[in-house]
């Protein structure tokens, strides 16, 4: 006998209750570890705010007020208020995960320049979007290192074709040290979090399982080389005190 359960529609409910609820729940976890500022999150956003600020004001007067693009902006918790102090001409918000777009829309507010919200993966972004030379900023905050290896270097080098002359590129990120491996990045980044990081067991596996399926951060010296490979010029602005968390600042060579 059929069930209420069985039905095209309810169990189309069902699997929309199920995203959300999964959805919520791991947000949860992502804002805990935000919250606690376990990845250096807060460190990251006053650099990343000094680094916009110096790079306007070096801007010509004459010149178009700037075109942003966040790739992997999340809900702007920390970064909504340095955007909103910014001179931009206009901003396009993008994250894979189309139910963080609202929350960053909302964390922003009304500014006074045009924003856009994008659902869509970085590379797929990197591919389609026209090499056109418009984009004056760049920033990405833990998204890129879901790319392997030859994604990044594809990545990297499409990206240069989208930016403005005078422009930059300001990525924050987890990276490997120079010759570590994987796994054993993965190994004492888990041990880090069992041992020093204040969340539930439930938790702190649920990040563990995440980095050693998704992650797969560069090698710091190994990306600096594919980088200067594809037209940039690197700068490390700030390093964390984990041998991981780190934010670089590129410009096109």
């Amino acid at each position: 006998m059929a069930t209420a359960n069985d039905h095209p529609d309810a169990r189309s409910t069902s699997l929309q209750t199920s995203s959300v609820e999964l959805f919520d729940h791991q947000w949860a976890t992502y804002r805990a570890v935000l919250d606690s500022d376990l990845m250096g999150h807060r460190a990251i956003t006053a650099a990343t705010a000094d680094a916009l600020t110096s790079h306007l004001a070096q801007r010509s007067a004459a010149a178009a007020a700037p075109q942003m693009v966040d790739l992997g902006c999340g809900d702007l918790a920390l970064l909504a208020p340095v955007l909103r102090q910014l001179p931009l001409g206009s901003y396009r918000g993008l994250d894979l995960t189309a139910a963080v777009l609202p929350l960053a829309q909302e964390a922003l507010g009304n500014v006074g320049y045009r924003c856009d919200w994008q659902q869509a993966d970085l590379l797929s972004w990197a591919l389609e979007s026209p090499a056109n030379g418009a984009i004056d900023i760049l920033h990405s905050c833990f998204a890129i290192h879901h790319l392997n290896g030859d994604q990044k270097q594809t990545f990297l080098r499409h990206a240069r074709a989208k930016m403005a002359e005078g422009s930059l590129f300001l990525w924050a990120d987890v990276f490997r040290e120079p010759g570590e491996s994987r796994d054993h990045y993965v190994n004492r980044y888990a041990e880090r979090i069992r041992r020093h990081w204040p969340l539930n067991p439930e938790r702190q596996e649920q990040i563990i399982s995440h980095l050693s399926q998704f992650d797969h951060p560069a090698d710091r010296d190994a990306i600096v080389a594919a980088a200067e490979a594809t037209g940039w010029h690197w700068h490390w602005l700030w390093h964390g005190p984990h041998q991981a968390e780190a934010l670089a600042l590129l410009t096109p060579a």
